[in-house]
């Protein structure tokens, strides 16, 4: 069976990866469905060909119905936890497992013959102290190594019972992006830290190392995941390893903006962590607390068995921020 009789559906095609996902899929010559829970939105797809279903990850019967006869699930609408109140977390998680074990008994239901999740960068561990090397997908976070983050804690709960499921002969692969930056972010997921950039208000850096990627890039790989992934494998679908500082000077550069001033100590931001942790309405610390562990990753797994290729980051942020001023958004 080639492409152009397949039929996929991308849950989260409303957003930012799954948007370009679902681009994707239509060059590709898929026929493309989408699943969304306000029937008129449509996110940065425009006029792009998408049979658009109405439903939402709550909902068995919608999901169902929308998976019915499709060969390929992306599933990048995983719950996303937008603060993380360290009392309120344990319900978070518990609310993260629920749906990804309704998504996955959908797709059952529905018999799809592939399921790709969109986990994160975030369940992949830090390797062992004292082993010289980069962090690859034999790495595993440790839940509470970050301590009480919602986001951490809630996407190692789902793509646990993502693999747990394909020892029950679930057909699915994971594949964990890394920083995802590029045009299209609706949400300004990453972007709101690319326009702060880009507006001068990056005054100072973090003391932190990670990886970036074009989210194009990162739709590639969802669909060579589904084409030549290996069930039950996880891909680090990233691009170029860099310092904080390195990606703040190279959007400085881009724009002719003075750089930052001075760095932020790692024992500062663990007293900002705590100090938010005190204030239930401030507290945004999902990412602030998981700082001392960010890292840089090993991508040779995806770019080897899959054939993931990543364009400039310079390329990236230029088009990102085109994007936003094609789109009304002051940059």
């Amino acid at each position: 069976m080639n492409a152009t009789e397949k039929k996929c559906l991308v849950l989260g095609a409303t957003g930012f990866i799954g948007g370009h996902i679902a681009l994707r899929a239509a060059q590709e010559g898929y026929q493309v469905r989408g699943l969304r829970r306000n029937p008129e939105s449509s996110g940065h797809l425009g006029a792009t060909q998408i049979e658009w279903y109405d439903g939402n990850l709550e909902e068995l019967a919608s999901m169902v119905r929308a998976m019915q006869g499709v060969d390929v699930v992306f599933h990048a609408a995983g719950y996303y936890p937008t603060h993380s109140i360290p009392r309120e977390v344990p319900k978070q998680v518990a609310f993260a497992v629920d749906q990804i074990l309704g998504v996955i008994q959908a797709a059952r239901m529905a018999e799809v013959k592939k399921f790709v999740f969109t986990s994160s960068l975030t369940t992949i561990g830090n390797p062992t102290s004292g082993s010289n090397r980069l962090a690859n997908e034999t790495d595993i976070y440790i839940p509470g190594t970050v301590g009480k983050s919602a986001y951490y804690e809630s996407k190692i709960a789902m793509e646990t019972r993502v693999l747990d499921a394909v020892g029950e002969g679930f057909p699915a692969v994971v594949v964990n992006p890394t920083a995802v930056f590029g045009p299209g972010d609706v949400h300004l997921t990453l972007g709101k830290i690319l326009l702060a950039i880009k507006r001068g208000y990056a005054i100072a850096w973090i003391p932190a190392k990670t990886n970036v990627v074009d989210v194009r890039d990162v739709a590639a790989g969802h669909l060579a995941a589904a084409k030549r992934g290996r069930i039950g494998e996880r891909y680090i679908l990233g691009g170029f390893n860099m310092s904080v500082k390195t990606i703040i000077d190279i959007v400085a550069n881009l724009y002719n903006i003075h750089p930052p001033f001075f760095q932020i100590s790692t024992k500062t931001l663990q007293r900002i962590v705590a100090l938010v942790d005190l204030i239930p309405f401030l507290s945004t610390g999902n990412h602030l607390r998981a700082i001392p562990y960010w890292q840089s990753f090993n991508t040779e797994k995806a770019e080897k068995e899959l054939g993931c290729q990543t364009r400039p980051f310079g390329d990236t942020i230029h088009d990102a921020i085109e994007w936003f001023r094609e789109n009304g958004i002051k940059v």
